[in-house]
């Protein structure tokens, strides 16, 4: 089968062709239609210092992917050939503390489709069948390929209550457009979000932003007095991983507000915790998705008119990746697909 893989100790992927999996008796083998890239998967592509002490050589990389279960392991149940899936790209231990507790998006060991395991940027996939999600009739393979990065959305957005609250939104990336989209599907009253790229502040606005602010030319205070805001803002999304967002945030946010942070920053940054202590701010650290309960979040919120496609701005075939990479290097792309479905 067809499969980019990371090939050799430098920056590139190349597609390759490399036997078919096999699954295992609690496995399924899933067709792949549709696949997006994340940011790790440049990463991955652009070889940095966590790939290369993360990603193993030889292997096929991707992990965001929609398709259709192929082969069925002898133990499953619950599942057949020809079901459309998506699938949660953690795979968790089952027998840690948390997974036994049934907090398995706290796993300590767990491992990633695409990066720790054979991914998703292939013809086929194998993917342990308790991490397989059927989607509904619904949910097109464009929004099933992009179910994992909007899971990264929902936990974040629904981390704290939204309801008729101001939110302050740092990073308008393919997920903080996506939290920005359900910010407004669930009820807060004023979103705001920040960024240093025009193309997606643009998308911000189309996902339902009141106010997309490029960093740097206009001070969030004013952002604050124009929409009257008098005690600043009640909730903050991090998505960014940028040192000077969460600055913004700490200066702007009210006294006992809550932040929830899911942008990874480079390396270690100082935080002005005299914010954080004097005004009583609550800090959460987000990873994933819940296990399953985001994903239910979020085809719900789907199948009640959540609208999540403007984030989707280019599409390629599996063979052209090399230009699928390069549109969403250059930063005017939302979410980029590799089409991987064979012709007929």
């Amino acid at each position: 089968m067809r499969a980019l893989v990371k090939t050799g100790d430098g920056p590139g992927l190349s597609l390759e062709d490399i036997p078919a999996p096999e699954p295992g008796p609690n496995d399924v083998i899933v067709d792949v239609v549709k696949a997006s890239i994340c940011g790790t998967d440049l990463h991955i592509f652009d070889w940095d210092a966590w790939a290369q002490k993360t990603v193993p050589i030889g292997m096929a990389v991707g992990h965001e992917f929609a398709g259709v279960i192929a082969r069925i392991g002898d133990e499953v149940t619950g599942l057949a050939v020809g079901d459309r899936v998506s699938a949660e790209g953690h795979i968790t231990c089952g027998h840690c503390r948390n997974c036994r507790a049934g907090r398995r998006h706290y796993c300590r060991n767990a491992q990633g489709i695409g990066v720790d395991r054979a991914g998703a940027f292939a013809d086929q996939v194998s993917v342990p069948a308790l991490n397989v999600f059927p989607l509904p009739n619904d949910v097109s393979d464009d929004i099933g390929s992009i179910l994992d990065p909007l899971g990264n959305a929902t936990h974040t957005a629904l981390a704290f209550d939204l309801v008729g609250e101001d939110v302050l939104i740092t990073g308008a990336g393919p997920v903080g457009l996506m939290a920005t989209a359900i910010a407004r599907h669930v009820g807060a009253r004023y979103i705001v979000v920040t960024d240093i790229n025009d193309f997606r502040l643009a998308l911000a606005g189309k996902m339902g932003a009141d106010r997309a602010v490029h960093v740097g030319q206009t001070p969030l205070e004013v952002i604050e007095h124009e929409l009257g805001m008098v005690e600043g803002f009640d909730v903050g999304l991090e998505m960014s991983g940028a040192p000077a967002a969460l600055t913004d945030i700490l200066r702007t946010i009210n006294h006992g507000a809550n932040i929830a942070l899911l942008g990874i920053p480079s390396g270690p940054f100082e935080i002005d915790w005299n914010q954080v202590i004097f005004k009583g701010l609550m800090l959460k650290g987000i990873y994933g998705r819940r296990m399953f309960e985001t994903w239910y979040k979020m085809t719900s919120m789907l199948h009640s008119g959540l609208d999540i496609s403007p984030v989707i701005t280019h599409y390629f075939d599996a063979d052209h990746f090399e230009e699928a990479f390069a549109a969403l290097r250059g930063g005017n792309a939302g979410k980029v697909i590799l089409d991987w479905s064979l012709p007929q």
